[in-house]
C-alpha cells in the first residue's frame, strides 16, 4: 500500500561518530528551516511483518537529482543518512544505498518496533512521507480443554479451545472429522494482545468414539496451527443373532439348528445369556457360551429366542423366532395291472418361513385316462357276456321247437319232440 505523505518535521539524531555529528546538527538545522513539501517524488509502501520475522523499508525517488535520503524511526530519530546509520541499533541494516533508493532491513521485529517511519528527502522545498510497520503476533498457545475424558452416549459434553497472546485476536473454527460445527467465542484484550476463547456443545454417540475434535485457527500470521482431541464414548452392546446350521434353509422337524450371537459395545460386553421369551428353556436345548444348540427339532420348540448382553452403560437384546416345519415328504410308486400301468407323479414344494405345509400337486389328466381305461375295459367284458348267455339261449329254444310244430297240444308237442318218450319225460321233470 502506498505511504501517506505528511509535513517534514525536525529529524532527530541518535548518536553516531564525533566527527559527523557537527554535520548532522547542521543538516537538521537547516531542514528546520526549509519549507515542507508534499513529498510527490518519494515513493514506499506499508509494511506487515509477523513476530520474530523481517522487516524491509524502502525509501525510492522517482525523479532522483542527487538529493539526501534519510530514514526516521516513530520517534523521529534518523535510522539511515544516506549510507551511514546514526542509530545504535543493529538491528537496522543496509540493504541498498543509490540516488533513487535507501533500503533498510529491521531484523527480530517485535511488538515496541511498530509505527511510522519517515522517508525524507532534502530537496528544495524538502519532501517527506511515511510508511506503517504493522507487527502480527501468532497465538502462543492452542488448547482443548474437555469437560468429561470419557463420555456415555446420548451425553451432551462441552469442549473449550484458547488461542493465547494473538495479534489481531483469531478465529477459531471448530470440526468433528471432516465436518464442520459452530462454536461460541469470547475475546479478552491484555494490552496490545487478545486471547480467544471458543466453546463447543456436543451430543455424542456411538459413532463418535474415536473421531478426532479440532480446533483450528484462522490468523494471517500463521497457517495451519490447529490441534485435535479424540473423543472416547461408551455406548451399550449391539448384539445380533445368526443361524449357523441349516445355512438359510427352513427348520424342519427332526433336523439341528445352531444359533451363535456376537455382541459389540464399549467397553466390551462381558455378560451374554439366551432365554425363550414367555416360556421356559427346552430342556434338550444345548447352550454353551454365544452359542445356542437344538439337535433334533420339534413342534414344541416353536418360539421366540433371545441373547441377551449387557455392559457397564446398558443392556440389550436381539431375537430369533423359531418356526419348525414339516419333514420332507414322498409318495410310493404306483401300482401296475395288465391292461396298462400309469405313474401318477407328485409334485412336493418346500416352503420357508410363513407358508403353510406342504402343498402336493396331482396330475388329473392321467387319473381321467386310467378312469377310462378302466370303463371301457368293464364295457367290452360285459359287451362278451352278453353275446355268450344270448348264444347258449337261442340253442335251447331251437331243440325245444323240434316236432312241435304239428301237435295239437302241449302233451303231444312234447311226445312228438326229438328224442322220443324218454326224453319227453325228462324234459317234462325239467320243467317241473
Amino acid at each position: 500500500m502506498a505511504g501517506r505523505a505528511q509535513p517534514s518535521g525536525p529529524a532527530g539524531s541518535g548518536g553516531g561518530a564525533p566527527g559527523l555529528l557537527p554535520l548532522l546538527l547542521l543538516l537538521l538545522s537547516a531542514a528546520a528551516i526549509i519549507p515542507r513539501g508534499d513529498g510527490q517524488n518519494l515513493v514506499t509502501e506499508d509494511v506487515t511483518v509477523v513476530e520474530g520475522d523481517v522487516a524491509t523499508i524502502s525509501c525510492r525517488v522517482k525523479n532522483s537529482d542527487d538529493s539526501v535520503i534519510q530514514l526516521l524511526n516513530p520517534n523521529r530519530q534518523t535510522i539511515y543518512f544516506r549510507d551511514f546509520r546514526p542509530l545504535k541499533d543493529s538491528r537496522f541494516q543496509l540493504v541498498n544505498f543509490s540516488n533513487s533508493e535507501l533500503r533498510v532491513s529491521l531484523t527480530n521485529v517485535s511488538i515496541s518496533d511498530e509505527g511510522r517511519y519517515f522517508c525524507q528527502l532534502y530537496t528544495d522545498p524538502p519532501q517527506e512521507i511515511y510508511t506503517t510497520i504493522t507487527v502480527l503476533v501468532p497465538p502462543r498457545n492452542l488448547v482443548i480443554d474437555i469437560q468429561k475424558e470419557t463420555a456415555v452416549e446420548g451425553e451432551e459434553i462441552e469442549l473449550n479451545c484458547t488461542a493465547m497472546a494473538s495479534r489481531p485476536a483469531t478465529t477459531i473454527r471448530w470440526f468433528k472429522g471432516n465436518k464442520e460445527l459452530t462454536g461460541k467465542s469470547e475475546v479478552e484484550q491484555w494490552s496490545d494482545m487478545y486471547t480467544v476463547t471458543s466453546q463447543l456443545l456436543l451430543k455424542v454417540g456411538r459413532e463418535d468414539d474415536g473421531v478426532p475434535v479440532i480446533c483450528l485457527v484462522d490468523h494471517p500470521a500463521v497457517k495451519d496451527l490447529q490441534t485435535q482431541r479424540y473423543l472416547e464414548v461408551m455406548y451399550k452392546p449391539q448384539v445380533r443373532v445368526s443361524q449357523n446350521y441349516p445355512l438359510q434353509g427352513l427348520t424342519r422337524e427332526g433336523e439341528p439348528l445352531e444359533l451363535t450371537c456376537t455382541a459389540f459395545g464399549k467397553p466390551q460386553p462381558t455378560d451374554m445369556r439366551w432365554l425363550r421369551v414367555d416360556d421356559e428353556m427346552p430342556q434338550h436345548v444345548v447352550v454353551s457360551g454365544s452359542n445356542l444348540l437344538i439337535s433334533n427339532l420339534n413342534k414344541t420348540d416353536n418360539g421366540t429366542y433371545r441373547c441377551e448382553a449387557s455392559n457397564a452403560v446398558g443392556k440389550s437384546h436381539a431375537d430369533y423366532m423359531l418356526f419348525v416345519y414339516d419333514p420332507p415328504t414322498t409318495i410310493p410308486p404306483p401300482t401296475t395291472t395288465t391292461t396298462t400301468t400309469t405313474t401318477i407323479p407328485t409334485t412336493i414344494t418346500d416352503s420357508r418361513a410363513g407358508e403353510e405345509g406342504v402343498i402336493r400337486s396331482v396330475d388329473h389328466a392321467v387319473v381321467g385316462g386310467v378312469v377310462a381305461v378302466v370303463v371301457f375295459a368293464m364295457l367290452c367284458l360285459l359287451i362278451i357276456l352278453g353275446r355268450y348267455f344270448a348264444r347258449h339261449k337261442g340253442t335251447y329254444f331251437t331243440h325245444e321247437a323240434k316236432g312241435a310244430d304239428d301237435a295239437a297240444d302241449a302233451d303231444t308237442a312234447i311226445i312228438n319232440a326229438e328224442g322220443g318218450q324218454n326224453n319227453s319225460e325228462e324234459k317234462k321233470e325239467y320243467f317241473i
